[in-house]
């Protein structure tokens, strides 16, 4: 029912939460020694999300290890800079996601009401 009012948006939050999970495990790991940085292909997640996936299998099936420019002596990937740009580039597409969705709940609702 809910992908019928929301169409892709609703996909797109839960996705973009999981993305934020995995960007902000990445920067509190930053100085884990052999820590592997990972992030969501959002777009493959959506894709495959909207292809009839379940969350976890679209999660799962897109998340990637991250390459890192400058290898690190101890083996972590997490370059601080790139994690703080995706984490601030993802905040911003959800919060547009979200408003998007409140948006759609708000005419929902005053149709209901007969406004």
């Amino acid at each position: 029912m809910s992908d019928r009012l929301f169409g892709i948006h609703g996909a797109a939050l839960e996705l973009r939460s999981q993305r934020m999970g995995l960007i902000t495990a990445n920067i509190a790991n930053a100085a884990t020694p052999g820590y592997k940085a990972r992030d969501i292909d959002f777009g493959a997640a959506l894709a495959a999300r909207t292809g009839g996936a379940s969350r976890d299998a679209a999660i799962d099936g897109a998340t990637r290890f991250r390459l890192p420019t400058m290898p690190s002596l101890d083996g972590n990937t997490v370059e601080l800079a790139n994690e703080q740009m995706a984490f601030a580039e993802n905040a911003v597409a959800y919060s547009a996601t979200l408003s998007f969705l409140t948006g759609k709940v708000n005419t929902i609702t005053r149709a209901l009401k007969g406004e």
